[in-house]
């Protein structure tokens, strides 16, 4: 990855989400066209809120009068602009559209991070595909799922956890024949003692995810990705972290209504 291609933590939610939809190999999106332009609205709602521009106020989007800067000034202008607030389902048919999946695309070709690729149909350029020019930015964000829906692989250079060889004696190791005297050698840690490595109840958890992967993830089991990405992904953990994330239940909630009406439509 060279010095202007961004990391996991500087791609933002509309690309990250396009860059994990989108097959390497074909530049094909691995999801219907319509649940990723409607999940691409969605993570547009998300990084808004993620920068404090937007926010949901009882069951309303409502600018919160800062400025902050965005990739998606034409969006918040839009939302700050109307006279009457929208729900967060309203925003997310309202935004999503093959133009803004596009401009996501094409910032990202920008960066190297993905690859323009127009396919010619009777000498007119009538489709465009996206595969992928540098991983880099795809895995970095594949670690920081999987690391906060199961735990990621031990890093380099962590001792090994594997108990100490049988056949050689273990250093300072008491006699086993020797009698029990009932009483614990000086120094000796108390086996009913709680683990020092254990965090009381009530403490925060170290491994919790930031925000913005947190985000990434509802989005990503919004949009039925998830388990496709990362199959051995913990559902419940997933869940709980998605749990009552405005922004990928207007999502869902989308997605729903659309299955719905194609299921109702007339057969020819």
């Amino acid at each position: 990855m060279n010095a202007e291609t961004p990391k996991a933590a500087e791609l933002n939610l509309p690309q990250a989400f396009l860059l994990l939809a989108t097959n390497d190999k074909d530049g094909k999106p691995v999801v219907p066209m319509y649940a990723l332009r409607t999940t691409l609205a969605g993570a547009i709602l998300a990084e808004l809120d993620l920068i404090g521009a937007i926010e949901l106020q009882g069951k309303l989007v409502r600018a919160t009068g800062t400025a902050p800067e965005t990739d998606f000034q034409r969006e918040l202008e839009l939302i700050r602009g109307k006279s009457r607030p929208h729900t967060p389902k309203r925003w997310v048919s309202m935004l999503e559209g093959r133009a803004e999946m596009q401009r996501v695309y094409e910032g990202m070709a920008a960066l190297g991070i993905v690859e323009h690729v127009g396919e010619k149909h009777l000498g007119l350029f009538r489709t465009v595909r996206y595969p992928e020019k540098d991983h880099a930015p795809e895995a970095a964000l594949l670690t920081k799922i999987q690391a906060a829906l199961g735990g990621a692989p031990p890093a380099p250079g962590t001792p090994d956890a594997k108990a100490p060889d049988a056949g050689t004696p273990a250093p300072a190791t008491p006699d086993a024949t020797a009698p029990d005297t009932g009483t614990s050698a000086p120094g000796t840690p108390d086996a009913t003692a709680p683990d020092a490595g254990t965090p009381a109840p009530g403490t925060p958890d170290a491994t919790a995810p930031d925000a913005r992967t947190t985000a990434l993830i509802a989005l990503l089991q919004a949009a039925g990705l998830l388990g496709k990405l990362i199959p051995a992904a913990d559902k419940i953990r997933a869940s709980e972290l998605a749990k009552d994330y405005w922004p990928s239940r207007a999502v869902e909630v989308e997605l729903r209504m659309i299955r719905l009406a194609e299921e109702e439509e007339p057969g020819i």
